[in-house]
């Protein structure tokens, strides 16, 4: 939805802050001066909180074994000097930390994968060099002959440490048809073939003795043959390693220093997740929760992590479960009219906020119904001095939003009646002045009764019409089908309706053919019966049958109802002129002479002063009232079901001064 006419409250996730009971005054006195956290009840420290902080230490752990992996790969020595970059890594978001890893170490992933592959190919065939070089030179065997499994016999190779090979068992040896057994410096090999039927027992024996199996590939070249060309394998193996060695230390050392600082961060990540983790078992742990807007999670994350040594941080956006508070999201020449919004209902998290709107149309109608230079000026200034002092703390939030309502208010009556020329009323008579309204049109325009009235309607027209766009649009993201039909046939009573009318009224104003104007009554036919089985839809047969009338009759009382735009406009106006006619009036009633000079001024003074008051108060209050009702009654109740709590952060609250007076 565009913004200019509705707006999205800010996205909300829930924190869990969780420090050891030592440092619980000092974390909550950071949430305070960071005053960003809606604070809510805090649950008990659950055994799923405690899996979640074992989770993201095995996941710390996990990354620094990939990044001591990779840095194993520098020979020598590097020195680094982290200076004060590791306490600004560490004080980051642990998830931004992770995924920076994660991209450096993807990017290195699948050279280092092919280097570990190739390390353990190649110990695999410095393996078979070293037990079957012994074996070429004691027997004549070929390869196929080491190990082999037939359905009568088998045949395999295993490898005992050390003296090992003494504790096998002396009752084996009547399973074996034959040996060869090949001692060297620190291990012994032993061949053998045995009855296939015989196999597990001597391979229970073998690996209970603790002897292993030589792994070696079936084939039909000799001893020899094979570990020529197990040598030249291994030399291909050592020759690839060597070069995808030397790639991966030219990438590392592109992000060295970031490694070791990421590393270092780690380091201390896991030494707090570990404390943490043994005060949670203790119940040595406090937990604070609450909702943070999205964008401030770094920032408060950052905050934490720099004034708390051990202390835990977990975010999760919202569960369909969940009520967030709203935290709405307006420009600052907005934020004032919030104030309508929440007196008619808090928006509910991810609901609609009407604030734009709102804004727009409640202070174009108090300028409309207003629509004076001086009670404009006027009612300024009596905002800047008397409103302080008619509440109880001039320096809340929504004194000044209130304020600023008033100030924006008055603007759009200062234009109006800089363009209509209206300057407490006509009193720029008295000085012989004329029409000095800035436009001619505007000023025509307000001052012809039916135009005035005409305007107003049409003005409602389009307002009323916008909060019944707005339902539709919720009506079909929301799945409320019975919106739908309801909402197209007031839409097209009014495409027929208005020109219908005109037409009986013989105001031919849009100037339609007569093709046009014999459709009209089928259209107008068509809109009922939508608007007859949406409320069917809503409310079912008998009631449904019965309500349909009143959304018909609605549509004409909510616009009618805009007059009173033109009718407030025009009394402000006239209630003015009076005051202006009725000074010199009483002041004519005097004898002619010095009397009438003296006595008449002053009545005049009175009148005008104490009249253009009571009308500047009287005006004021209709005209926020009945702005109220048009943005109240006649639009939100449209589309907007509020009911919300509003984003109250928990901070420490700072007053340029504090009032303190005598009680009475």
């Amino acid at each position: 939805m565009i913004p200019a006419i509705v707006n999205k409250p800010e996205a909300m996730v829930k924190m869990k802050v969780m420090a050891v009971q030592d440092r619980a005054d000092e974390t909550l006195k950071t949430l305070q001066r960071i005053g960003m956290l809606h604070v809510e009840e805090s649950e008990d420290l659950t055994h799923i909180d405690r899996e979640t902080i074992e989770k993201e230490r095995r996941q710390v752990s996990e990354l620094l074994t990939d990044i001591d992996s990779i840095l194993g790969y520098i020979p020598g020595e590097e020195k680094i000097f982290p200076k004060d970059d590791v306490e600004v890594i560490y004080t980051r978001p642990y998830s931004e930390t992770e995924s920076s890893i994660k991209s450096i170490c993807s990017r290195l992933g699948t050279m280092h994968q092919r280097a570990v592959q190739l390390e353990r190919e190649t110990e695999q065939l410095f393996e078979l060099d070293r037990y079957i070089q012994p074996l070429a030179q004691e027997t004549s065997f070929n390869l196929k002959d080491l190990s082999f499994s037939g359905p009568y016999l088998f045949s395999h190779v295993y490898i005992f440490p050390g003296e090992i090979y003494d504790s096998l068992p002396k009752n084996l040896e009547p399973y074996l048809f034959g040996t060869t057994t090949i001692s060297t410096d620190n291990e012994t090999i032993l061949h053998i073939v045995a009855r296939a039927i015989d196999r597990e027992i001597i391979e229970t024996a073998i690996k209970d003795s603790g002897g292993k199996l030589l792994q070696v590939e079936d084939g039909e070249s000799t001893l020899q043959d094979f570990l020529t060309a197990n040598k030249d394998e291994t030399l291909k193996h050592q020759a690839e390693l060597e070069t995808l060695r030397s790639k991966i230390i030219v990438e590392i050392r592109k992000n060295l220093r970031e490694l070791v600082l990421f590393r270092e961060a780690l380091y201390a990540e896991n030494d707090k997740l570990g404390v943490l983790q043994k005060a949670s078992e203790a119940k040595y742990v406090t937990l604070f929760q609450g909702w943070v807007p999205k964008s401030n999670v770094e920032f408060i994350t950052a905050e934490l992590k720099e004034k708390i040594v051990y202390i835990y941080i977990e975010t999760r956006p919202p569960s369909k479960k969940d009520r967030p508070p709203t935290k709405m999201n307006n420009p600052s020449a907005l934020k004032p009219f919030q104030v309508i919004v929440n007196l008619f209902g808090t928006p509910k998290y991810g609901e609609w906020d009407p604030t734009p709107i709102i804004a727009y149309s409640f202070a174009l109608f108090f300028g409309i119904m207003l629509g004076d230079v001086v009670y404009a000026i006027c009612l300024m200034v009596l905002t800047k001095i008397a409103v302080p002092h008619l509440v109880d703390n001039p320096q809340s939030e929504g004194t000044t939003l209130f304020k600023n309502i008033l100030y924006i208010s008055c603007g759009a009556s200062l234009i109006i009646g800089l363009l209509t020329g209206t300057y407490l009323g006509d009193f720029y008579r008295f000085f012989g002045i004329e029409n000095p309204e800035l436009s001619t049109t505007i000023s025509s325009l307000f001052g012809d009764t039916l135009l005035f009235i005409l305007l107003s309607l049409a003005i409602g027209l389009i307002h009323v019409n916008i909060g019944h766009m707005l339902a539709l649009i919720k009506g079909i993201k929301t799945g409320q089908k019975y919106v739908i039909p309801g909402k197209i046939g007031l839409f097209l009573l009014q495409i027929a309706g208005i020109p219908w009318i005109m037409n009986f009224l013989d105001m031919d104003v849009l100037s339609l053919s007569p093709q046009i104007y014999s459709l009209l009554p089928y259209t107008l036919l068509l809109s009922i019966v939508l608007i007859i089985i949406s409320s069917v839809m809503e409310r079912g047969a008998f009631m449904g049958g019965i309500f349909w009338l009143f959304e018909v009759t609605g549509i004409l009382g909510d616009i009618m109802s805009y007059a009173r735009l033109a009718g407030v406009g025009l009394a402000t106006y006239y209630l003015a002129f009076c005051f202006n006619l009725m000074g010199p009036l009483l002041a004519g009633l005097l004898p002619a002479g010095i009397i009438r000079m003296i006595l008449g001024t002053i009545i005049i003074v009175i009148v005008l002063l104490v009249g253009h008051i009571v009308n500047l108060v009287l005006s004021s209050l209709t005209c926020f009232v009945h702005s109220l009702r048009l943005c109240f009654v006649e639009f939100l109740f449209k589309f907007y079901e509020g009911g919300g709590k509003a984003y109250s952060p928990f901070r420490l609250r700072k007053r340029e001064f504090i009032l303190v007076k005598e009680k009475v």
